[in-house]
């Protein structure tokens, strides 16, 4: 497990630095890490991707709907995230063959399911 100060695997940075660049032009992004380590990109005071280690290694998990999320978890590239699944979360590992297209979409609309109507506007007029 890693925790707070110490620094992501090559496969997290990778992760890490892909997302930044796809939520760059979205309004009130912010990046953090808490106190396991895992790196959430946050709108307001909510997540909507968290990047860390899993079981397998660097993880990737996105947040959904749960059309989406049964979608992508029979497309067998993604797995329910533990502990919060149940609220539409999807995972995928460093491992899996990535289809950056398809995650920069689930992202941004991640951040449409989160990020508060104002902030919405504001990436409409900067997007």
């Amino acid at each position: 497990m890693v925790h707070a100060g110490q620094k992501p695997s090559p496969n997290e940075k990778k992760f890490i630095d892909r997302i930044a660049k796809a939520t760059a032009r979205l309004a009130g992004v912010t990046q953090e890490v808490d106190g396991f380590g895992h790196t959430s990109f946050r709108v307001g005071k909510k997540s909507f991707v968290i990047i860390g280690s899993g079981e397998g290694g660097a993880a990737l998990s996105i947040k959904c709907d749960l059309v989406t999320q049964d979608s992508l978890i029979r497309s067998g590239r993604y797995q329910r995230t533990a502990y919060i699944g149940q609220h539409g979360w999807v995972t995928t590992s460093a491992d899996a063959k990535q289809d950056w297209t398809e995650i920069q979409e689930l992202v941004e609309e991640a951040y449409r399911r989160t990020a508060p109507k104002k902030l919405l506007k504001e990436s409409e007029k900067g997007g």
